[in-house]
Formats: C-alpha cells, structure tokens, sequence
C-alpha cells in the first residue's frame, strides 16, 4: 500500500527503503550544490519510469529514508532513481 505524505511518495514503511551508494549519495550532494537542472530518471510509486529536467535543491534523511528536493518543490525517495545526470545508480 502506498501513502502519500504532501508531495513526497512513499511506500508503507520506511523499513522497506533500501540506502544508496554512499559514492551515489555524495553526487546527488554535489548536485544539491551546484544547483544547475539535470535529468532524473525515477519509478513513481506505482512503479512507472518517470523523467524530470530539474534542479536538485537538498538532500536529506527522514524517517529512517533519504530524499532529495526538486526545485519545482517534488520530493524523491533516493532507492526510486535509477539514473541523475547520466549515472546509472545500478553502476555504483
């Protein structure tokens, strides 16, 4: 079952979110801090690839999950990307 707690969607848990590469984590920061619009692949959370040309304005922990913030003020789960700005997360 899926909630949905303001703009950010998750699934029921947060002990389903599965952490991300440290070395992944810190590109996404690098990103945050240069602040310049880039392409973001995702699954929605009915599992859909999604695509986004934004800018990523913060990345943070909550409730035992990561996130980032988008400039058009969305919320992604960090385990829903599948690729920001060229990188495969499945490569790291």
């Amino acid at each position: 079952m899926n909630q949905h707690t303001g703009s950010i969607a998750t699934t029921s848990t947060a002990a389903q979110y599965s952490p991300i590469s440290c070395e992944f984590h810190d590109r996404l920061e690098d990103l945050a801090t240069v602040r310049r619009p880039t392409q973001i692949h995702y699954r929605d959370a009915d599992g859909l690839l999604q695509r986004r040309t934004a800018t990523i304005t913060d990345v943070y922990s909550r409730g035992g999950a990561e996130y980032l913030t988008l400039k058009t003020g969305e919320t992604l789960r960090l385990d829903q990307l599948m690729e920001v700005d060229g990188e495969k997360l499945a490569d790291y």
